[in-house]
């Protein structure tokens, strides 16, 4: 029902991107400023950070979003500054919008803003503006690769993702891009993420989409426990395609919800493989739970273990500390029924029966946990319910990046 497809947050029609360095970033090969631009009104939603320290290009685009009802044309966004904790922030984030606005003729309250980077340090907005006629005159339906590239801060490798799909006939394209390696955690939407798609949606069955969807995917991430200031997620539908619009909760709008699930699931396994440091994806599926709440609940319990994580980057098949991140989450359940098994592409090993030991081969052990991606599947048996949940191991170079990110 889904295929994939190349293109990323530019793959739907309509949008235009593009990416520069315009100074933020003194490493001129590196690009710290992006626009995204659709080429006309698209209903809007978005989620964002849980934190209670907001940056202020949260705040300015939660406003812009209420006060236009719901419809964007542009998301203008930089690396290296977080625009965060600071006086003027919010005066800043602004300019950056009338920067977007004012040039392309559009109203001001349909600009989106948002930032990454250090947090407290005053952002030389100067630089933006003065790189906006370069940016605006390099927007591309091509130009989704430079975007990405330019919200990127620790990561290792941009991040996209977009597939095509049929409503009422139509053939329509969701795809995005997103950026995170560190200060990510469960509860928001973590990271930065720009999702669109040329399918007709009314604001409010995006919204509703989004926030059913996040709960699966971004919500089940974690890569250090820190839930970051700046963290949103930006759904845009310019209903391009030409289908019918979705205004109500029906088969189509149950296709549009699965399109959306997996651009944002594979979003959230790569946002975890390129965790900071991280050598190993780690996923847990928990499965036979009596509701999808405690599934959730126990897979990310799992998954945030840092004991575990240390096991996992020394390939050691410690499953006590499996069952002990178990035994910590909120939810309800019998542990003597719980099963254990981890799983990569070498191969699977019992480790735990009706939450006891069982035997079974060190050697074979240290070969499946050997591989770069590694699932902890657990068992609860008593229900159909399952979840999950997605992190990263920790390693000795996640302390070196975060010891002089700064510089």
């Amino acid at each position: 029902m889904y295929k994939v497809i190349d293109g990323g947050v530019c793959a739907a029609k309509g949008y235009r991107a593009s990416g520069i360095n315009c100074g933020l970033n003194s490493d001129k090969n590196k690009n710290d400023l992006a626009l995204l631009v659709s080429d006309v009104d698209a209903d809007t939603a978005a989620v964002y950070t849980q934190n209670k320290v907001k940056g202020a290009p949260v705040m300015v685009t939660k406003s812009h979003i209420e006060a236009s009802g719901g419809v964007s044309r542009a998301v203008v966004m930089n690396s290296k500054n977080a625009n965060t904790c600071n006086a003027d922030g919010e005066e800043k984030a602004e300019r950056m919008c009338r920067a977007v606005s004012e040039r392309l003729g559009i109203e001001n309250d349909k600009v989106l803003v948002a930032s990454t980077g250090v947090i407290g340090q005053i952002l030389p907005v100067e630089l933006i503006e003065n790189g906006m006629d370069e940016l605006i005159a390099g927007l591309s339906y091509e130009g989704n690769a430079a975007a990405a590239t330019a919200i990127m801060t620790t990561d290792t490798v941009k991040k996209e993702y977009a597939v095509e799909f049929e409503l009422g006939g139509k053939r329509c394209v969701l795809g995005g891009m997103a950026k995170g390696s560190g200060m990510i955690h469960p509860n928001m939407a973590t990271t930065l993420n720009f999702i669109t798609t040329d399918a007709a949606v009314s604001s409010e069955l995006l919204q509703r989409a989004l926030s059913d969807i996040v709960k699966v995917t971004y919500n089940c991430l974690s890569i250090d426990g820190d839930t970051s200031t700046n963290d949103m997620i930006i759904l845009q539908a310019n209903g391009l395609a030409g289908n019918g619009k979705l205004v109500s909760e029906d088969q189509d709008f149950e296709v549009f919800k699965g399109a959306l699930f997996v651009v944002m699931r594979e979003l959230t396994k790569m946002l975890a493989k390129d965790g900071e440091g991280a050598t190993k994806l780690v996923e847990c599926n928990v499965s036979s739970a009596p509701d999808k709440d405690t599934a959730i609940i126990v897979a990310k319990s799992v998954i945030r273990s840092p004991l575990l994580k240390c096991a996992v980057f020394g390939e050691d098949a410690n499953w006590g500390r499996v069952l002990c991140a178990i035994g910590y989450a909120e939810a309800e359940f019998d542990i003597t029924k719980v099963d254990v098994d981890f799983e990569s592409a070498a191969g699977t090993v019992a480790v735990c029966r009706n939450g006891a030991g069982v035997e079974f081969s060190e050697d074979e052990a240290k070969k499946v946990l050997s591989e770069d991606e590694i699932k902890v599947n657990v068992a609860l048996n008593i229900g159909s319910e399952s979840a999950s949940a997605w992190g990263c191991d920790l390693t000795y170079d996640y302390v070196k990046i975060n010891g002089d990110y700064r510089s």
